[in-house]
């Protein structure tokens, strides 16, 4: 019972003293609650010399890279690369360390490697890190990687490079490619085309976590941007191509889990919509474009082989509008005036069957037969009618520009069926109504300047100097009825000296 009090009471001093000393401690910090002692203990030297003593740790931390081992950074970096991206680069030992706007190394003439090939020249990688784990070589950690001013060389062996970065780990770090340009090559090695990229962004969207691209890109100088997410889970690719200046937006649902892979394509041109199903097995594209309007109107199916390249498209239409494809502003206009179809590695061949040509309600049965071979864009063999009164078809043709205007030239052969429903579609005078059974001649139509100039006239053999005159030059008007009275007195002038 002794031991078990003196127990207590040694307890019980113990707890006394600890009080005491708790207290002496507390009572020399009650300053920090009397705002006169804290502003006396606060004095500007002691603020000032504290401020000095933490930017000084603060920098000295910041400054510890520049003491790193330059192989021992390059290969950590080279390691970081390789295992989330599968990318492997060349980093030379040399590089440079800036603070602002945050940690960063900058290697500069830097070898990128894709399947044990050189892929691309690099001007210059800026690798970003975190400013924790700065005190140890093998703990830094990156959070964005840029690459500038790097030309890639896109062929048949590494094309999917950049379509397979978004099967990879891009939730540690984010990857961009800015000021770069993708050179694609055939099969010979021999350029195609280039496209330049202004600025694209590899990441981890957060929001419905998946990898994303987004980027914003030249192709013979029509900008463009497009945005891809990959989703693993459906085997699929979703993306979106912009070209604003057109009003296009071309958005791309692919699926890639079966051999023959397979697609689905919609097409927002000018608030129209259409569709075109695909399947995709080696070397072979098949689709079906289908117009999606309330009003439908056409539907259209071909095959693509790429190795060598070559397509044949065949489509039918209830009604082609004469006014809108020779409109300057078209999109196939427009993409024709860039010249991207004018390379001697294209070979299409596309024919469309229209059942009437609007607004002419008296022309029908277009054949249109659109052709690409060498580089050369023609027309030829493009029938159509004009009622049962007579057959058009169009020999030695040839799209090209001159001047920056987009230009037509070709020659028509007219088959006359009924000459006299022509002469009373034009009101002819009867003492002018000379039978007619064929009339040749050369055109070229300006689509920018929308002018027309008929040359070579000749009726049935017979070249009439004045009726070349009259009909060399003719000026399409605003309108389809001062369309019509400007033809028929054009024409009239023409058959009253051709018929003397």
């Amino acid at each position: 019972m002794k031991k078990h009090n003196f127990f207590l009471n040694f307890l019980k001093k113990i707890n006394i003293f600890i009080n005491s000393l708790l207290e002496k401690k507390l009572n020399k910090l009650n300053f920090l609650f009397e705002a006169d002692k804290l502003l006396t203990f606060f004095t500007f030297k002691r603020i000032f010399g504290f401020t000095i003593v933490l930017i000084f740790i603060i920098f000295s931390y910041l400054f510890i890279p520049y003491t790193f081992n330059g192989n021992k950074l390059a290969a950590n970096i080279q390691n970081q690369l390789f295992k989330d991206l599968g990318i492997n680069l060349n980093l030379s030992n040399n590089f440079t360390y800036n603070l602002f706007p945050k940690p960063n190394f900058v290697f500069q003439e830097i070898t990128f490697i894709n399947e044990t090939k050189k892929f691309a020249n690099i001007k210059e990688i800026k690798t970003y890190v975190s400013f924790k784990n700065l005190f140890s070589i093998n703990k830094i950690n990156i959070e964005k990687i840029i690459i500038n001013k790097a030309n890639f060389d896109l062929n048949k062996n590494n094309y999917k490079f950049f379509t397979n970065l978004l099967n990879k780990n891009l939730s540690n770090f984010d990857f961009e490619i800015n000021n770069s340009s993708i050179i694609f090559n055939n099969i010979e090695n021999d350029v195609l085309f280039i496209n330049k990229i202004n600025q694209s962004k590899f990441f981890f969207d957060l929001k419905d976590k998946k990898n994303t691209l987004i980027t914003k890109n030249e192709i013979f100088n029509i900008p463009y941007s497009v945005e891809l997410k990959n989703y693993p889970d459906k085997k699929k690719i979703i993306s979106k191509i912009n070209f604003d200046f057109l009003k296009l937006q071309i958005q791309n649902d692919f699926t890639y889990e079966k051999i023959l892979r397979n697609g689905l394509v919609i097409f927002d041109y000018n608030k129209n919509k259409s569709e075109i199903l695909y399947e995709i097995e080696k070397n072979f594209l098949n689709f079906v474009f289908l117009d999606k309007s309330i009003n439908k109107n056409f539907n259209y199916k071909g095959n693509i082989n790429f190795i060598p390249f070559f397509s044949k498209i065949s489509g039918n239409i209830k009604e082609i509008n004469i006014n809108q494809l020779f409109n300057s502003e078209n999109f196939i206009v427009q993409l024709l005036k860039t010249e991207l179809l004018n390379n001697k590695n294209l070979n299409i061949n596309t024919k469309i069957k229209a059942e009437q040509i609007a607004p002419y309600n008296n022309l029908n049965n277009l054949q249109l037969n659109f052709k690409i071979e060498e580089g050369l864009v023609d027309i030829n063999k493009s029938k159509f009618s004009w009622l049962n009164y007579a057959d058009f078809q169009i020999s030695d043709s040839l799209v090209y520009l001159k001047d920056n205007d987009l230009v037509l030239d070709g020659n028509i052969l007219i088959n006359v069926h009924d000459i006299n429903e022509i002469y009373k579609f034009f009101q002819t005078p009867r003492n002018y109504r000379k039978e007619i059974k064929e009339i040749k001649f050369n055109f070229v139509y300006n689509f920018d300047q929308k002018i027309s100039s008929l040359n070579n006239i000749e009726i049935d053999g017979s070249n009439n100097q004045r009726v070349n005159q009259i009909l060399n030059q003719i000026i399409t008007k605003e309108t389809i009825s001062q369309n019509k009275v400007y033809l028929k007195n054009l024409i009239n002038e023409a058959i009253k000296f051709y018929a003397g």
